[in-house]
């Protein structure tokens, strides 16, 4: 799963620790928090407002339910009893893939992933998982034995690229099925479930009229509603491993909106001295060099997930166009010495 990105929330308050609750000055409210270890393979903090720790636990088992059940259909490497998920997909049956029955959640998931494609000429495909395949597993070896590591050889990735037309990706609404038309190529969906899956949880709670609740996984932030004394919440993006002392780079005020990073200091392996992170250019079909780390601020988490990919592929021209053309989206981008670029409206959010 795509950006293990530590993006820290900062409160008026004291930070937080897990089960932990902080009395608001209103005294109707206390602020309650809660860590979870099992779903998309990083860590999902939730901080909320309430009344007490019961009405908190309440919300959160809302949460980690809806979680479990994201987790396990996005899944794209285990297969669940009982289950038809995108590893089931994936799977070849007698040298072709089958069309699958699959939860209307998965059907959903592939449009809005079709959708994206398009809004970004191809930057963000979920059809590349024969490619993004090849890196993992050359990943994982490299991670496990350092000595030996090394890069996809170039014939292998070009080879794998020839299955990743996204056309291939064939979707039946009426019967709620999905077929891979093209026996070679798997989908990937890393650069949009986790994104997709908080801003779905995000808009049930705000459906059943929860506010005052900001939730992470793994980077990928939603704040719902305003914090308990009725303030923006306060969300330091996290300096991502920049030679310079501030611990962050930038400090938001958020009210309902979600960020989200995708960046190249976290999640990568190293070959004869040069790291090579995750997040493949699907042009060059080799990591993306540009920039450091890519900051997406919007009112949709899944937007912001597939962007922050995107135009982390992208040189800052053909990024800034795409952000200014999409309403209500704002960015900042970091180079690897440090400077930074703005879209027009990113400082909007920002206070020191």
């Amino acid at each position: 799963m795509k950006k293990f990105i530590s993006i820290l929330l900062v409160f008026s308050c004291l930070i937080f620790t897990s089960c932990n609750k902080d009395l608001i000055d209103n005294g109707k409210k206390e602020k309650y928090s809660a860590y979870y270890f099992d779903y998309f393979d990083t860590v999902t903090t939730i901080v909320g407002y309430e009344k007490t720790k019961e009405e908190f636990d309440a919300v959160c088992k809302k949460i980690t339910d809806r979680l479990s059940e994201y987790h396990k259909l996005f899944d794209i490497y285990t297969v669940y009893e009982n289950v038809n998920n995108l590893a089931t997909v994936n799977e070849i049956y007698d040298g072709g893939h089958k069309e699958t029955t699959v939860d209307e959640k998965i059907i959903e998931l592939l449009k809005f992933s079709k959708e994206i494609y398009e809004i970004t000429d191809g930057q963000v495909n979920v059809a590349m998982g024969s490619v993004l395949s090849q890196w993992h597993r050359y990943r994982e070896d490299g991670l496990e034995n350092p000595s030996s590591a090394k890069l996809p050889p170039e014939e292998k990735l070009l080879e794998a690229s020839l299955h990743t037309d996204i056309n291939n990706l064939i979707i039946n609404e009426e019967k709620n099925t999905v077929y891979l038309a093209d026996s070679q190529m798997t989908l990937d969906v890393g650069a949009v479930a986790k994104g997709y899956t908080v801003e779905k949880i995000a808009q049930m709670l705000e459906n059943d009229g929860v506010t005052g609740y900001i939730l992470n996984v793994g980077g990928n932030v939603r704040t719902i509603g305003r914090n308990g004394n009725g303030e923006a919440w306060s969300v330091g993006i996290e300096n991502p491993g920049l030679d310079i002392a501030d611990e962050y780079i930038a400090y938001l005020h958020l009210g309902g909106e979600a960020v989200v990073t995708s960046g190249a200091y976290q999640r990568y392996y190293t070959v004869e001295g040069k790291n090579y992170h995750h997040i493949i250019d699907p042009k060059t079909l080799m990591p993306a060099e540009y920039f450091q780390s890519v900051s997406i601020v919007c009112k949709d988490s899944g937007m912001g997930d597939a962007l922050s990919t995107a135009l982390f592929t992208m040189n800052l021209e053909d990024g800034m166009k795409l952000v200014e053309n999409i309403e209500c989206v704002e960015a900042v981008w970091v180079y690897k010495n440090g400077e930074m670029k703005y879209s027009s409206g990113f400082e909007n959010y920002t206070f020191q």
